[in-house]
């Protein structure tokens, strides 16, 4: 493993942050972290990047520990922030050759390394041009490209395509997809559910400063049911029947169902025979997958159900 983290810590005050985390990345593979705002997500990342220190726990990136060796770490990582970190009033071309002069490049390396990122990234036609003038999937593509000067082997994104248009974001993903396919290890913390989708091998969800699940995005999907069916009727009266026909509870829709189904044409043709055959014919049928979007609903209201229910049981009835 080339991140490991073991029983992860951090309180600031009174207000406990992360409760024993543990993390485990496969070198080239991609690491999503999900949670709720104030999850534990941005100060996990922080501690792993040396640029905050754990109250207790384990951390280890490519064998070196972040509290022991800092130096070390920093070494073989690079960090892509939620704001992007380029200055306005150099060029792209400018600033790349920058981070390379400081990261001891000499100055043919560090143009040779500007050259080679700008081409990678698309930005050759406006490298002289100032950073100013450039739209945000511009200034995001080569705040990425200044990160990778240096050639890590883990990339921490946080966010990295928050407030981008969807074609920039495409963009992002398939430099991430390059990335990850030259060797590269990268954590990503993203809101996007899509994202973390499309993009990682593992998901870790993190609730309460807790690690609620974790898995593939399909393991995870698994977890809150299958497939299932979703029928509208046209009377109330109607979903009753076809509920007490499947014997499948009803939810909160008067005129909708929901029926377990296991994907085929075969299942949904006998549901339909058997609404026919009982007289109450749907309105409209649809299939429904589990997305990760259930999965966060899910799990995080029952970790916050969990949360509440612990801290109302120490209570008196008249705080509760």
């Amino acid at each position: 493993m080339i991140v490991e983290v073991t029983g992860l810590y951090k309180a600031f005050g009174s207000t406990r942050v992360l409760e024993g985390v543990d993390l485990h990345v496969e070198e080239g593979t991609v690491l999503a972290l999900l949670g709720p705002n104030g999850a534990g997500k941005t100060t996990a990342v922080r501690i792993l990047t040396t640029l905050s220190r754990p109250d207790r726990g384990s951390v280890r990136i490519a064998g070196y520990d972040v509290v022991r060796e800092p130096a070390r770490v920093r070494g073989v990582i690079s960090l892509t922030g939620q704001s992007v970190a380029v200055d306005d009033q150099q060029t792209g071309r400018e600033n790349l050759v920058m981070i390379g002069r400081l990261m001891h490049l000499g100055i043919p390396a560090a143009r040779r390394r500007a050259t080679e990122l700008l081409e990678r990234f698309g930005l050759v036609d406006a490298m002289n041009r100032r950073v100013r003038t450039y739209s945000g999937g511009m200034r995001r593509r080569l705040d990425l490209a200044m990160s990778l000067v240096s050639q890590p082997r883990v990339i921490f994104l946080d966010e990295p395509t928050t407030g981008l248009d969807p074609a920039s974001r495409t963009t992002m993903w398939d430099a991430v997809r390059d990335l990850v396919s030259a060797g590269t290890t990268i954590v990503l913390t993203t809101q996007y559910l899509e994202e973390a989708d499309r993009l990682a091998d593992r998901i870790v969800l993190i609730d309460g400063g807790r690690v609620a699940a974790s898995g593939t995005a399909d393991a995870l999907k698994s977890q809150v049911g299958g497939d299932r069916l979703v029928l509208r009727f046209a009377a109330e009266a109607d979903t009753a029947r076809a509920a007490a026909l499947f014997g499948v509870p009803r939810g909160t829709d008067p005129l909708a169902l929901g029926v377990p189904s296991d994907g085929g044409a075969g299942h949904l043709h006998r549901v339909l025979d058997d609404l026919r055959a009982a007289g109450v014919p749907p309105v409209t049928v649809s299939s429904h997958r589990p997305t990760l979007d259930d999965v966060f609903l899910s799990l995080t209201a029952t970790t916050a159900d969990a949360t509440t229910a612990t801290t109302d049981a120490g209570r008196s009835p008249a705080q509760v």
